[in-house]
């Protein structure tokens, strides 16, 4: 263990760290990744809802293109975090039903896929 005195903006605090071998630190799992839900629609098309309420910062595609399993679809601003809603598999955008700065709720159709 050793002893350090640390200043943070202006208040002294006095801490201690332990000392350690790299072949003891464990990884540390990552965060989880909010996964947009994905429904089938009628003819093999999918929806793309929205995991969480929030607010649209960018809408990265556009009807007719066409997208790769995991490419940024949107970026989903919720809580202060941008959460980028990924494509769920390879495939052609039909429609997109939000635009840029629209509110969502939970649940609500961001794309379609074909």
């Amino acid at each position: 263990m050793k002893a350090y005195r640390v200043n943070v903006n202006g208040n002294t605090y006095e801490i201690t760290l332990e000392v350690i071998d790299k072949s003891e630190i464990k990884a540390q799992p990552s965060a989880p990744k909010a996964e947009a839900p994905v429904a089938p629609v009628a003819g093999g098309a999918q929806t793309v809802a929205a995991p969480m309420p929030g607010t649209i910062l960018k809408v990265n595609v556009a009807n007719g293109q066409a997208v790769k399993k995991g490419d940024v679809l949107m970026i989903l601003e919720a809580m202060k975090m941008e959460n980028e809603i990924m494509a769920p598999c390879d495939a052609t955008v039909s429609s997109v039903n939000v635009n840029q700065g629209a509110a969502v709720e939970a649940g609500a159709v961001l794309c379609t896929l074909a």
